[in-house]
């Protein structure tokens, strides 16, 4: 698992503001006449082709992480794999275009536009007069009122995930002819365009037990490019065939294999060639770029091994019996020479191995772009330090989100710029950086705000009988055993933070290497002109008063209160494909500790992350990712809502699982949620926006990368981004056919 994430629209996406001392917030910044939405960092890979370059038939053996348990998007076992199914032989009113804005589908609706405000909202959706189910039912009025009624929530007997949008409906009604749909919402709704997508025939959605099995493993009916032929939980697979009923462009596949393969598994599966489709984690993408770079022309192996080294020539039997002739010319006995022999004959066979995979992935090509979704530092605040806003302000401002991106994007080639915004990425409409009303990275403030809190260097820390050390103090004991095991006085330690509270400067502990001391230039917020220490003109070495900020390049003394280390739980999935996030864990930590805070770090199953963990707020940080929605004002409202007491006395978070919330974000998603007027829905999302971002309960940082291994004769399909997949111009290119590759990504990145 690379990540834990939400499938968009699959399902639905508490501290006060203080205003004294530290904890001022920052004003507001107020909108300007020039957009600061942007552009998309990185757009789509998917080797467009037109659709007259594609062969007709073949079968698209694809990749996905699971067999959905339920094709139904609106339930709550929904997933990503649910979402692709519904793309593929669904209706849907609006796409996604390259910017994550909703564009109309004019295969299912020739328009859609709010004809009245006053006394109520009523918006009129004209249908194509060739959309029909696939049992030949006009697609109509009777559908929308069916899923309305379905996901209203006024009938709990649906068992539905979400409702937002359905339940401001008032009512839904025939217009002047079958292909008119009039909806009327009893509140204004500015995501109207959010609704119905996907459509559900009425016979899913017109009776509770339809709705809530009917279709979990078959859509009997349904009105896309595809139809679902089967899912089989035995074969791990979901299999979907062209639709005879389909009036657009004819699907250029005769079959769509959705295949449930682990990620640990797909360069196997490539391998052995049972994938023409897969997203893939960086690793593999490295070894299938290495696969499909210059090869030999007579051979057909690649020129250069890993990490550039020359590949491995081939080796046969004749050169083990000219070694063996050799050894034994040359002195060696026969036992000596046959063990010589054995070993060039093993270190064969692997490079043999090794050439047989390069040459089955030769066929393949890494299509790369940034998924419509980001990765976040969750910050729990429902108790512990982290309950403190000036806490959860420090963390967030001793993080160097710029460094944090590089560390994962650079590499890839793709554009490396922090995300700044908790509701929309970059090149969507509602996008603006957010990030001012929190303040930059500064470990100096970090601190200030963390001794406001009453978090002190050195504090006292009180342990139990018979228990070891724990925060700062273990922290100490750690120190010193290294010192012990290099040989190093043990009276080093004990200088280090005195009794009196008092430290030596430049003896804790150094970062090692360069990356590391420019780190730490940053983080620390002060400058310096070599690695010894010059602090208030002092030698290394020298004694400075407890609360002195320690020299760049080292990490600060540990902080406690109350007889109590602060040191945060951070949880972190174990499982294979989650190395990626294991290494901005390790970085997050580094920042931390630079200011003080210590952290322990549990490493849980991937199945029990999120649901025994993230959900059940079983940890002070955490990283998962969200994904962007087109229609924020409505999908990302339970993410930062204020959680409120249920019934039975519990807290109900909703998605809310950092429990940070605040009255004012509330009311400025309703307000947006509530007005027509698109600028200043806009303006109304990015003030919640700087308010989130002001309470840091979480705290974005990179957009997704998105790396798709594809079969290089398979066209429009690939790294989508934000747009919609076109699944019936997929295929297979004709031979001698090209498909066209966007520009380079890293056009996009920023200046260094």
């Amino acid at each position: 698992m690379s990540h834990v994430g939400v499938g968009p629209r699959a399902v639905m996406r508490s501290v006060a503001f203080l205003t004294a001392g530290v904890l001022a917030v920052p004003a507001l910044a107020g909108c300007t006449s020039e957009d600061p939405s942007g552009k998309p960092l990185a757009g789509q890979d998917v080797a467009a082709a037109a659709r007259a370059r594609i062969s007709d038939g073949g079968t698209l053996r694809w990749a996905v992480d699971s067999v959905p348990d339920t094709l139904n998007a609106f339930q709550s076992d929904a997933d990503a794999t649910t979402t692709r199914v519904a793309q593929a032989v669904l209706p849907s009113m609006y796409r996604m275009d390259e910017t994550g804005s909703p564009v109309r589908n004019p295969d299912y609706l020739e328009s859609a536009e709010v004809v009245d405000t006053e006394p109520k909202q009523v918006v009129l959706y004209k249908l194509n007069q060739q959309a029909v189910w696939s049992d030949g039912r006009e697609i109509g009025a009777a559908d929308f009122a069916a899923q309305w009624r379905a996901l209203s929530g006024k009938d709990s007997a649906y068992w539905t995930a979400r409702n937002a949008g359905y339940d401001r409906i008032e009512k839904i009604e025939r217009g002047a002819n079958d292909l008119e749909v009039k909806v009327t919402f009893s509140r204004p709704y500015a995501d109207w365009k959010a609704l119905f997508t996907p459509l559900y025939p009425k016979d899913v959605t017109g009776t509770p037990d339809a709705f809530n099995d009917g279709a979990r493993r078959t859509l009997k009916v349904s009105a896309g490019p595809f139809a679902v032929k089967k899912v089989d939980t035995k074969g791990d697979r979901v299999v979907l065939t062209g639709n005879p009923r389909w009036w657009g462009e004819p699907a250029k596949l005769d079959q769509i294999v959705l295949r449930a393969v682990p990620r640990d598994e797909r360069v196997s599966a490539l391998v052995a060639g049972k994938l023409d489709l897969a997203e893939i984690d960086p690793e593999t993408a490295d070894e299938v770029s290495l696969a499909a770079g210059p090869r030999d022309p007579a051979t057909g192996t690649p020129l250069m091994g890993p990490g550039g080294t020359p590949a491995p020539g081939p080796q046969g039997r004749s050169a083990a019996e000219a070694l063996r002739s050799w050894a034994v010319a040359n002195g060696s006995d026969e036992e000596a020479a046959e063990e010589e022999v054995l070993a060039r004959e093993e270190r064969s066979e692997a490079e043999a191995k090794a050439r047989r995979r390069q040459q089955a992935l030769s066929g393949f090509e890494v299509r790369k772009s940034l998924e419509p979704a980001y990765t976040q530092l969750a910050l729990n605040g429902s108790d512990g330090p982290l309950a403190d806003e000036r806490v959860r302000r420090a963390v967030a401002r001793a993080l160097d989100r710029g460094k944090l991106a590089k560390a994962v994007l650079k590499p890839l080639g793709l554009p490396a710029e922090p995300v700044g915004s908790h509701l929309a990425l970059s090149g969507q409409p509602a996008y603006a950086d957010g990030s001012g009303a929190l303040g930059e990275q500064n470990a100096k403030e970090a601190r200030a705000l963390l001794a406001d809190a009453g978090w002190v260097p050195g504090g006292p820390v009180k342990k139990k009988d018979g228990e070891e050390a724990a925060g700062a103090e273990k922290e100490k004991k750690d120190e010193k055993d290294e010192k012990d095991e290099d040989g190093k006085d043990e009276k080093d330690e004990q200088q280090s933070e005195g009794d009196d509270g008092t430290y030596i400067v430049g003896e804790d502990d150094k970062n090692d290497g360069d990356d590391a001391k420019d780190g730490a230039d940053q983080e620390s917020g002060e400058k310096h002109s070599s690695g010894k220490n010059t602090a208030q003109g002092g030698a290394p070495g020298a004694y400075a008063p407890k609360g002195t900020a320690a020299p760049a390049g080292s990490a600060a003394a540990p902080l406690a209160k109350d007889g109590k280390a602060l040191t945060l739980r951070f949880v972190l999935p174990s499982g294979p494909g989650s190395g990626t996030l294991r290494t901005v864990a390790d970085r997050i930590t580094d920042m931390l500790k630079e200011i003080g805070i210590g952290t322990e770090v549990t490493k849980v199953p991937d199945e029990s992350y999120f649901k025994d963990h993230i959900a059940a707020g079983e940890y002070d940080l955490a990283l998962y990712s969200w994904p962007a929605s087109a229609f924020p004002a409505t999908d990302a409202r339970p993410i930062y809502a204020k959680p409120v007491p249920a019934a039975d006395g519990s807290l109900n978070v909703a998605q809310n699982y950092t429990r940070v919330g605040t009255d004012q974000v509330d009311q400025l998603f309703d307000r947006a949620m509530g007005t027509l007027d698109q600028k200043e829905a806009r303006d109304l999302l990015r003030k919640a926006d700087s308010r989130i971002w002001a309470a840091a309960g979480s705290v974005p940082l990179y957009q997704r990368p998105q790396l798709v291994a594809a079969r290089e004769n398979l066209a429009n399909a690939g790294a989508f981004g934000f747009e919609t997949p076109v699944y019936e111009d997929m295929g297979f290119l004709k031979k001698g056919a090209q498909g066209s590759r966007p520009s380079a990504p890293s056009s996009a990145s920023p200046s260094s």
